[in-house]
């Protein structure tokens, strides 16, 4: 299985992603054996409850200095390094103000989170992504055909969060969000370990779904997926409430996870690099509140 290359708009340079749990995933998903423990154990919500509590515990602070350590987080963004009571506090924690400042340009949608992106300005065309052949079920996705259809052709953002990310999930655009709609499913894994193996992965397991009306850009479809160890999608935000750019929307508890983010058709043009990298089947990485598109 060849390495995980990405592109790091921050450095400009392409890197080899250092991925958590690699190890088990290739297991799980390209071993027979690990296949039967997959769909009969690890894809089940209660495998990713029992973890997320096992992370949930005192214990599991002892973890934190070596995770920091082995991955390069930068502690000098943690909001109050100390308060971290185990790890899932750590996974969740909340940077200082001005660690992930917001694009100032009114006409600027920004990255919902840190993470690996795909961008699409027409998601009818996406195609052979991962999985080569094998075509992307929106309205499956959406559990709605008929909203389905009403974006179509419009434009959308896949952002992949790893074990190593700040965890927090943010607003693209200024606007009002309504009601979250939750659809349950399995907890795959979002890793392109498995997103190579089985695409459906994102329009089966458990996800969240909020529209968020603005004034320039219609109505903007949110969506939080969860994945194996991921089952707790938590959201902060007020419904009806209007939020500005970059306010937090949410978070996810321990594990790696993954946003889409759907415009309706017209309403923005992506980013040149997001398209260029991601119709080389390369993710860009770049952090939460940088731009990814502007109103058409």
């Amino acid at each position: 299985m060849e390495p995980i290359r990405i592109y790091n708009r921050e450095s400009g340079e392409f890197e080899t992603e250092q991925v958590y749990g690699e190890t088990f995933l290739r297991w799980a998903y390209h071993n027979p054996l690990g296949a039967i423990a997959l769909h009969s154990i690890v894809k089940r919500p209660l495998f990713s409850f029992w973890y997320g509590r096992r992370m949930s515990k005192p214990a599991s602070a002892a973890k934190i200095p070596g995770f920091i350590h082995d991955y390069r987080v930068d502690v000098d963004e943690f909001a109050d390094p100390n308060s971290f009571q185990s790890f899932n506090d750590f996974f969740y924690r909340k940077l200082n103000p001005g660690a992930r400042p917001v694009d100032p340009d009114p006409a600027n949608i920004v990255f919902p989170a840190d993470g690996r992106h795909l961008g699409f300005q027409n998601a009818a065309e996406i195609s052979g992504v991962f999985v080569k052949g094998q075509k992307f079920d929106l309205p499956a996705l959406l559990g709605d055909a008929d909203l389905a259809a009403r974006y179509a052709t419009g434009a959308l953002v896949l952002s992949r969060l790893c074990p190593v990310d700040y965890h927090r999930f943010h607003f693209p655009a200024a606007g009002t969000p309504g009601q979250t709609r939750l659809i349950n499913g399995p907890l795959f894994s979002v890793s392109p370990i498995a997103l190579r193996h089985n695409l459906s992965c994102l329009w089966q397991n458990k996800r969240t779904i909020t529209r968020l009306e603005t004034p320039d850009i219609g109505t903007v479809l949110l969506l939080e997926i969860g994945a194996t160890c991921v089952g707790s999608i938590n959201q902060t935000f007020q419904p009806g409430q209007p939020v500005d750019k970059g306010a937090e929307k949410g978070y996810f508890a321990f594990g790696g996870s993954s946003t889409i983010t759907l415009f309706e058709p017209g309403a923005v043009t992506l980013d040149h690099d997001l398209l260029d990298h991601s119709s080389r089947q390369t993710e860009l990485y770049a952090k939460t509140g940088t731009h990814m598109a502007h109103s058409a």
